[in-house]
């Protein structure tokens, strides 16, 4: 492997992993911050609504801006951005404070969910880039294991602000890699204007470009799953199982790790099979891991250990898909890679948001409606992969080598 492939990689995953951070680490403390502010557990599981959507919208902001000044200021700006948002969710008083300053860590963390996207498509293609995006990934899988155990380890020393505060300076680490270890991948001379008109040509084009549109909501429907696990599983794990935070974050780190050993033989497989027939084979088992863990639920069979094995299986498979949606979904916008990247994750990040938003007042702290609704986004990505593989046969790229 390339050391420059590997340094790109290790600095894209660092600054990736602001994201998972940012939700990961406040979940054991997410019953404490409920109870701390008198709120309920829909009005705590706003905070990760909240930022979800801040966090999609805003890519439209971002990416836009990273074609127009280059890749590192968009980065400055929005990472300072998430600084003064965590701040806020530290000093927060009440839920209502807490929503508004998640609101605003979205808008900042999300700078580093799409132009890392776009630095991937500055210096590489096809089985290099999914070679790159999975050790991205890899960096990004680390820290759902390690930020909940974080969280945990914090709350027992300082109660769930603490952990804001800590985020703080996770953004200043992070400000510091930006400015000295990130180089400007996008020469001046490939720099996109901002204007409405530009804008609006791109969206068009994307849109009606079946390849981006299906492998988009593919990843969507997929990341869309995991949402509705982040926004209810701390809920469930508690409260039905009786699991303490760390025990918790344990728990959590497993499924994290299903996530993370599959995405990094994306690669390799695609390499050796082509990544569009990976791609299938991911979605079948993905949809067929969690209807398993459905029909088990329904038949009252949903212990702890059938939970947290058919999820482990099922992320796995997500696991496969989703560095090959990322890549695949920009191969052929390499001229406005950061508004494609942009509009990718604004969809992905917004269908996340909606799910929890409208499924949200059915969480009773019990596995069974969040099971449902993560079996309801493996079917939908099921279904719209192989539609969208059958449409466009020339993404089913031969093997390499």
């Amino acid at each position: 492997m390339h050391s420059s492939l590997f340094r790109t990689a290790l600095v894209l995953g660092l600054l990736s992993a602001i994201g998972p951070f940012s939700i990961d680490m406040y979940l054991p403390a997410m019953p404490e911050i409920g109870a701390g502010l008198g709120a309920a557990e829909t009005e705590v599981q706003m905070t990760i609504t909240l930022y979800f959507l801040a966090f999609g919208i805003s890519q439209f902001v971002w990416g836009p801006m990273a074609d127009a000044y280059g890749r590192k200021l968009p980065l400055i700006l929005g990472i300072s951005l998430f600084a003064i948002g965590s701040i806020g969710c530290a000093l927060a008083p009440t839920v209502e404070w807490l929503v508004a300053a998640r609101f605003i860590q979205g808008v900042g963390g999300a700078s580093v969910g799409v132009v890392p996207r776009a630095v991937v498509r500055d210096r590489y293609t096809g089985i290099e880039a999914t070679r790159l995006m999975a050790l991205v990934m890899l960096v990004i899988s680390v820290s759902p294991m390690l930020a909940p155990l974080a969280g945990s380890l914090v709350l027992q020393f300082g109660g769930w602000r603490l952990i804001f505060g800590v985020l703080v300076l996770v953004a200043a680490m992070s400000l510091l890699v930006t400015v000295f270890g990130l180089p400007e991948t996008l020469p001046r001379e490939h720099r996109v204007p901002v204007n409405l008109r530009s804008m609006v040509s791109g969206c068009r084009r994307l849109l009606g470009s079946a390849s981006f549109m299906g492998l988009t909501l593919v990843g969507a429907f997929g990341f869309g799953s995991f949402f509705v696990f982040i926004a209810s599983a701390s809920f469930v794990y508690t409260e039905t199982f009786g699991l303490t935070p760390t025990q918790f974050s344990f728990a959590f780190a497993l499924n994290a790790l299903g996530f993370f050993a599959a995405s990094q033989v994306a690669a390799p497989l695609g390499q050796r099979f082509g990544m569009m027939p990976v791609m299938r084979a991911a979605l079948w088992g993905f949809a067929a891991a969690n209807l398993v863990l459905l029909s088990l639920t329904l038949a009252g069979m949903g212990t702890l250990a059938t939970l947290m094995a058919c999820l482990f299986v099922g992320n796995a498979f997500m696991g496969l898909v989703m560095p090959v949606t990322f890549v695949m979904a920009l191969e052929e916008h390499g001229d406005i890679a950061g508004l494609a990247s942009s509009l990718g994750g604004t969809f992905q990040m917004v269908t996340g948001a909606l799910l929890v938003a409208l499924t949200g007042p059915f969480f009773d702290g019990t596995p069974l409606p969040m099971v449902a609704t993560i079996a309801f986004c493996a079917v939908m990505a099921l279904v719209i992969g192989l539609a969208v593989l059958r449409r466009v046969p020339a993404l089913a790229l031969p093997a390499e080598g």
